[in-house]
C-alpha cells in the first residue's frame, strides 16, 4: 500500500494527521508485541499536546453522606515565587517504547514517528534531535520515522550534527526511516546506521530495531502502516 500525503490537500483538507499517526504507532506496537521475547512489551506513546500544570483547582473524590462520591477540592501546596522562567518547547509525541521487564521495566527501544512541530522552529528541532540523542547516548536500539510533507528540515541531519559536529552528512532524500542500533565490539563503542528513503506513492520499508544490546527484531513499517490505514478508512 502506497505512502500517502498525509500534509497536503487532498488528504490534509479531509482527515487529521494526528489521528493517523495515533492508529499507526498503536499499529507498530500491536505488531511488536507480537514478535518480541517473552520479557518484553512495547507501547504507543501519544500525546498530541504536552502534559503541563496549569493554575487552575484540582479535585479529588471523597466520601459523601449516604455512600456516595463527592468531589471536594484537594488541599494544593502554595507556589513561591520562580527565581527564574526561562522559554520552553514541549513537542508533541508520536511513537513506541519498548521494555524490558527482567528487572523491572527497563527502556531498551524507541520509534519515534516525527510530527510538523518536530520540524518547525529552531527549538522545537533542537528538542527532538536532543531526545534521539538521548536515547542513542543509552544504547536505546531507536527508529525515526519521517513522512511530514510540509516541512523542509531534515531531522536526520539535525540529529546527526548534534551526536557527530563536524561530520560531512550522507546525502538522503527529504524523507527517511532511519535505525540507530548501538553496538560494542572488543571494547569499542560504535553506532550503526541503516538509511531507508521514504517517496510518496511507494511502498515503505523493513527496519531493524535494536534491542539496547539485547537482540533485535524487525519492524515491517509497510504493514503496519496498512493496518493503520485500514483502521482509518483511508
Amino acid at each position: 500500500m502506497p505512502l500517502l500525503d498525509h500534509f497536503h490537500p487532498p488528504l490534509a483538507g479531509r482527515r487529521h494527521w494526528e489521528s493517523f499517526h495515533a492508529q499507526w504507532a498503536s499499529a507498530i506496537a500491536s505488531a511488536l508485541n507480537q514478535s518480541l521475547p517473552e520479557d518484553y512489551f512495547a507501547e504507543a506513546q501519544v500525546h498530541a499536546w504536552p502534559r503541563i500544570e496549569v493554575d487552575v483547582a484540582t479535585f479529588g473524590e471523597s466520601a459523601a453522606v449516604g455512600g456516595g462520591v463527592a468531589t471536594l477540592p484537594q488541599v494544593v501546596p502554595q507556589l513561591t515565587a520562580a527565581d527564574l522562567t526561562m522559554p520552553a518547547t514541549f513537542p508533541p509525541e508520536f511513537g513506541v517504547n519498548v521494555y524490558e521487564t527482567g528487572s523491572g521495566p527497563t527502556l531498551v527501544a524507541a520509534v519515534e514517528l516525527v510530527s510538523p512541530g518536530n520540524k518547525d522552529r529552531d527549538e522545537t528541532r533542537r528538542a527532538f534531535a536532543a531526545k534521539c540523542a538521548t536515547y542513542i547516548q543509552r544504547a536505546i536500539g531507536l527508529i525515526v520515522v519521517d513522512i511530514v510533507t510540509s516541512r523542509n528540515s531534515r531531522p536526520f541531519d539535525e540529529l546527526l550534527a548534534l551526536v557527530y559536529p563536524g561530520q560531512a552528512l550522507p546525502h538522503t532524500n527529504p524523507l527517511t526511516a532511519v535505525s540507530y542500533r548501538p553496538v560494542r565490539v572488543n571494547g569499542a563503542d560504535s553506532l550503526e546506521l541503516r538509511i531507508r528513503s521514504l517517496v510518496v506513492g511507494e511502498a515503505l520499508p523493513e527496519l531493524l530495531l535494536a534491542l539496547g544490546g539485547l537482540g533485535h527484531v524487525m519492524v515491517n513499517l509497510e504493514a503496519t502502516y496498512e493496518d493503520a490505514r485500514e483502521r482509518s478508512r483511508l
